[in-house]
């Protein structure tokens, strides 16, 4: 069995498409680790989407929360602000009703589901070591996945010294996860490590092993799209550099 894991879709059904498509036949279950919607223009059709997929666990992000209503929008930049206020009037009845239902946390087997950080679930982002190995105490699985910086990333922890390394994987390597890890499959619809491809996990819990996997897609129908809907220009804008 494996599992196809993907995280900050941010209303992007193109990415989102062009993700499904090259991970074809190659995955079971889905885990989905949040903030389905914001910043983009397809929130509803992303989540009407993502809720089709076979063996779906998915939790909820921050931006999930605030166009909710559930999050006080202060937290935020100024545009991504406006883009949730904009967001949230574009939503269906439908979809605030399942997003609202998303918890913070799943946890399946081995593996911890969150969004941002096991000890802040919503809000903290696991951005380098310190942070990392200050996680690794709040979960007790083996592994925590994790979404929200739209890095994909892994940080693993000794079992017996304890010290925790960020690894370096490059997309398309199987690696090996034989310690305890925190590992995020980066964004599919807003990627932010100056690589503008969408990106997704695939993880073989049989195996142990860790795939991260990018794909191009048609960033310009996109950047229409959210200009044609109202949205901040910057969130356009910075798709094609990914950042």
């Amino acid at each position: 069995m494996k599992i196809l894991v993907i995280s900050d879709v941010h209303a992007n059904l193109t990415a989102l498409e062009a993700v499904l498509a090259d991970a074809g036949n190659n995955y079971e279950v889905v885990w989905c680790l949040g903030d389905l919607v914001g910043y983009g223009p397809d929130g509803n059709q992303c989540v009407q989407r993502i809720r089709e997929l076979p063996n779906l666990l998915c939790i909820r992000g921050n931006h999930d929360l605030a166009i909710c209503g559930d999050a006080d929008l202060s937290i935020f930049n100024h545009e991504a602000g406006e883009a949730i206020i904009i967001s949230r009037r574009m939503m269906s009845p439908e979809t605030l009703q399942y997003l609202r239902s998303l918890p913070e946390k799943q946890v399946s087997g081995q593996a911890t589901l969150i969004h941002g950080s096991p000890r802040n679930p919503v809000w903290e982002y696991i951005l380098d070591v310190s942070i990392a190995a200050e996680n690794f105490a709040s979960f007790d699985t083996q592994l925590a996945f994790v979404g929200h910086s739209h890095l994909p990333l892994m940080f693993t922890a000794d079992p017996q010294s304890g010290l925790v390394e960020r690894a370096y994987r490059y997309p398309g390597v199987t690696t090996p996860v034989t310690t305890r890890a925190i590992l995020n499959p980066g964004s599919v619809g807003q990627p932010r490590d100056n690589d503008p491809r969408a990106s997704y996990g695939i993880f073989d819990p049989q195996n142990m092993t860790w795939e991260i996997h990018r794909v191009p897609y048609d960033i310009p129908s996109v950047q229409q799209r959210i200009i044609a809907a109202g949205l901040p220009e910057k969130h356009a804008r910075r798709l094609s550099a990914g950042w």
